[in-house]
Formats: structure tokens, C-alpha cells, sequence
């Protein structure tokens, strides 16, 4: 049984992570500030299932400011989840995402490298925005990103580099590619649009809809942060891209979900928005070779999970 902090423990992508590090046997610390980017009440439910096993505690840091040394003490593994997400509002509440993505990170990788008895395994997750509009490529394709965001998230994997040469920390990075199912953030695309559809609300397309993306299911994008963990040999010291690899337009998403929940959808145009993507298309060839990662959940079924999950929320 290993001991693991997971920062960002009470979103989506790192409560999912810590039910299945819990199942896995491990001993899991939370750590989550709850900012205020969507409701507290909503990552308090992400939590409470996972707040109910032995195995389990939570704290609520800040990271930007709170005492961290402490939390970091025996520990095995870290799994870096805790971020200001959102491309959008990264252009009008830039103070905000670099002290969360940036400060924070580097408080956090401080705290870790000052423990004596250990260096834990820092497993950084970072996302296809660091590649820029076209996210299509392998792990060491240019990284342009065209949002602050996308910038902030960089500067952080980098952060994570500079703390690997300095005090040998071992790290791995992970780039997760459009994540989605139960408990996705309510700012997410398919959250909205499925939300809208089952209120008859009028969804808005930004373009023409035929931007793509490299849609990755909840159980999959959890599997691959697993196996990086699993196979340190394999992974430190290395960037791992981890996504579905099914690649849908934006049409045929509301095309998908039109199907499932009988209803039509009402859509309105927009004008495309400073900093999205093109194209998204994970190339996992390394996390496959490597890690032995395979994700086995496609469109349709995980959009049915996610609606199923917004259904009885």
C-alpha cells in the first residue's frame, strides 16, 4: 500500500482518481482549496463517496498560502490535479491562473523536495493546450499555446522540469485530452449541452461546429494516470499524452446526444472563441508502447454515461 497526496482531490478527474487509488488498496490524502470556479456544493458531492473509506482524509489547502511541508511527509506519490481551468476566463483573470497554475505549483514542488526521508513520484497533470490549436501530435511536437491558460499550465510542466534537474525529483507529466462523463465540470461543453437539451435551452456553436476534439472517457483518462504511477521505471522522466483516441466533431457530439435523449437540440451560431482549439487528436503511440494504456470506452457509450449522470443528478 503506498501513501499518495492527490491535489485537486474534490473535481472531476482527481475524485474519480482517488475512488480508484482507494480500491486499488492505496492510502489517499486529499488535498483541494475549493475555489470558487463552479459551486463548492458540487465538489463536496464528488467527494462524498470517497470521504466514506478508511483509507481516506481530506484537507483543505491553499496552495498558494498555506503551510504544505507537513502534508507531503512519508508520502510515495503526487498526483497534480489542482489547477484554475477554463480557457475563457484565463484572458480577463489572468492574476488568477498564474497564482493557481503557476505559484501554487511551485509551492507544492518546494514542499515536496524539502522532505528528507524521500522523494516522492510527481506525476503532473497538464493538457493538450500546451500544444497550442492543433493538438494532433506526439509528446515532443512544438508547444504554442494560443490562451493564457494553455501558457500557465506550460509553464508549469516546466516548473516540474527545472525541480527534476535541481533535486532529482522524479517526474512524469501526463496531458489529458478533452475529458469528459460523470461529475465533468458544469463549464464543460458536453455538460452544457446536455443540460441545455434536457431543458430545452438554445445551445450556442462557436463556428461552424466542425471543430474536433479527442474526446477521453473519465475511466480511461483515470486508467492511464494509473499506469504512469505503476511503472515508474517507464514513466519518470517522461511527457505521456493520454487520450481517447476517437476524434469527433463538435456537430457530431449534438448529433450523439440528439440520438440518446430523443430530443432536438436548439442552436444558435457564435463567433469562435480567443484561445480554443482546432483540432484535438491524442497520439498515445508512447503511452500504449510504454505504459500499456488502451482506452476501450467510445463516444457513444461514455456520452450515455454522462447523460445518465446528468439524468439523476
Amino acid at each position: 500500500m503506498s501513501k499518495i497526496v492527490v491535489t485537486g482531490a474534490a473535481g472531476f478527474v482527481g475524485s474519480h482518481l482517488s475512488e480508484r487509488l482507494i480500491a486499488d488498496g492505496h492510502q489517499v490524502v486529499g488535498l483541494d482549496a475549493f475555489i470558487p470556479y463552479y459551486p463548492r456544493a458540487l465538489k463536496e458531492q464528488n467527494l462524498a463517496h470517497v470521504r466514506q473509506q478508511p483509507n481516506f482524509s481530506f484537507h483543505e489547502v491553499d496552495f498558494r498560502s498555506d503551510e504544505l511541508r507537513p502534508l507531503f511527509e512519508e508520502v510515495d506519490v503526487v498526483f497534480h490535479l489542482a489547477a484554475q481551468a477554463g480557457l475563457l476566463r484565463s484572458w480577463s483573470e489572468f492574476d488568477s491562473y498564474m497564482t493557481c497554475n503557476v505559484q501554487a505549483t511551485q509551492r507544492l514542488l518546494d514542499a515536496v523536495t524539502a522532505q528528507q526521508s524521500q522523494r516522492p513520484h510527481f506525476i503532473n497533470i497538464s493538457t493538450s493546450s500546451v500544444y497550442g490549436r492543433f493538438a494532433t501530435g506526439p509528446e515532443d511536437s512544438p508547444k504554442e499555446p494560443v490562451s493564457p491558460y494553455g501558457i500557465t499550465k506550460l509553464a508549469a510542466e516546466q516548473l516540474c522540469w527545472a525541480y527534476a534537474a535541481k533535486d532529482k525529483l522524479p517526474v512524469t507529466v501526463c496531458r489529458l485530452f478533452s475529458v469528459y462523463g460523470p461529475r465533468q465540470r458544469p463549464d464543460m461543453g458536453y455538460n452544457i449541452f446536455i443540460r441545455a437539451l434536457l431543458n430545452g435551452d438554445t445551445i450556442t456553436i462557436f463556428g461552424d461546429g466542425e471543430d474536433s476534439r479527442s474526446n477521453t472517457f473519465i475511466t480511461d483518462c483515470v486508467q492511464g494516470l494509473v499506469l504512469a504511477m505503476q511503472q515508474p521505471d517507464k514513466s519518470v522522466g517522461q511527457a505521456f499524452n493520454i487520450g481517447g483516441g476517437e476524434e469527433v466533431t463538435v456537430n457530431r457530439v449534438l448529433q450523439i446526444l440528439e440520438d440518446l435523449s430523443g430530443k432536438k437540440a436548439v442552436t444558435k451560431a457564435g463567433p469562435k472563441r480567443p484561445g480554443d482549439q482546432k483540432r484535438t487528436l491524442a497520439d498515445i503511440a508512447k503511452a500504449q508502447e510504454r505504459l500499456g494504456y488502451a482506452p476501450s470506452t467510445g463516444i457513444v457509450d461514455g456520452l450515455r454515461a454522462q447523460l445518465d449522470w446528468q439524468l439523476s443528478a
